[in-house]
């Protein structure tokens, strides 16, 4: 291909191929195209954190999966929660204080179940400054019973020919009501803000015991109002006919009075 000459360059705009020649004092000078700006530092040394970071993350769940899997199938021992929680039991051992001998006959039991609602506050203060209100629902049971070991002198008369018999007990009674924690619980408990605060500094060990009390008191209030009382005196009398029969007795007569 034929050489150009210097008038044709000159003519030509200039390109890639051929940048710009210019004369400058006699010396020739071709104008160099500049390199492409290099990627900011910043933005390479970040890439390399995230790299970096990933790799530390996927090697300990690897590792973390590796024991899971040697414990799995009992090549590696069990390792415990360190921080775990820990319930520790410092109760006394239980004392005995006395033993009393009883000669009652439990002669029929009532479940009962009451809600206590309970709330206490002031006259004219809002409920949401000064308010305690709980709402407890107490399950218990009473028995009724008969004491025999207050059958007096000459509460049992029988004949001579061991026929006839006659017997005279105490009305039945009704036991303490027996509150059953399983069956029982806080169904709700409202207090006010300054209650609130007031527990943050001395706290009532003693408010929940007043509520188990009043449960008490309405259950007896309602196993004495109830029928359990003539349930006791008849499977009572019932007891006692089967036990006086099978003695040989013939004519049975049970009678109540008060103690």
């Amino acid at each position: 291909m034929a050489e150009r000459t210097e008038a044709e360059v000159r003519r030509d705009p200039p390109t890639a191929e051929y940048p710009e020649v210019r004369e400058r004092e006699g010396e020739r000078q071709t104008e160099e195209i500049p390199d492409p700006a290099p990627a900011p530092a910043t933005s390479v040394s970040s890439n390399r954190f995230l790299r970096g970071l990933f790799w530390v993350i996927a090697s300990i769940g690897l590792v973390m999966a590796m024991i899971v899997g040697a414990q799995s199938v009992g090549w590696l021992p069990e390792f415990k929660n360190p921080f775990a929680t820990e319930k520790q039991d410092r109760s006394q051992p239980p004392l005995l204080n006395s033993i009393q001998d009883l000669s009652r006959y439990v002669a029929a039991e009532g479940n009962f179940q009451v809600i206590i609602d309970v709330q206490e506050n002031r006259k004219y203060i809002p409920d949401f400054l000064v308010n305690d209100r709980v709402l407890f629902v107490a399950a218990g049971t009473v028995e009724a019973y008969v004491d025999f070991g207050n059958i007096g002198e000459g509460a049992i008369k029988a004949s001579e020919d061991r026929r006839t018999v006659e017997i005279t007990l105490p009305e039945p009674q009704m036991g303490k009501p027996n509150i059953d924690p399983e069956n029982s619980r806080v169904f709700s408990q409202s207090r006010g803000l300054l209650n609130r605060i007031k527990d943050a500094f001395s706290n009532d060990p003693n408010r929940m015991a007043e509520v188990y009390q009043l449960a008490e008191e309405r259950i007896a209030e309602a196993a004495n109002a109830s029928t359990m009382g003539e349930r006791a005196k008849e499977n009572t009398k019932k007891m006692l006919e089967g036990l006086l029969r099978s003695l040989g007795y013939q004519v049975i007569t049970i009678t109540y009075k008060a103690p």
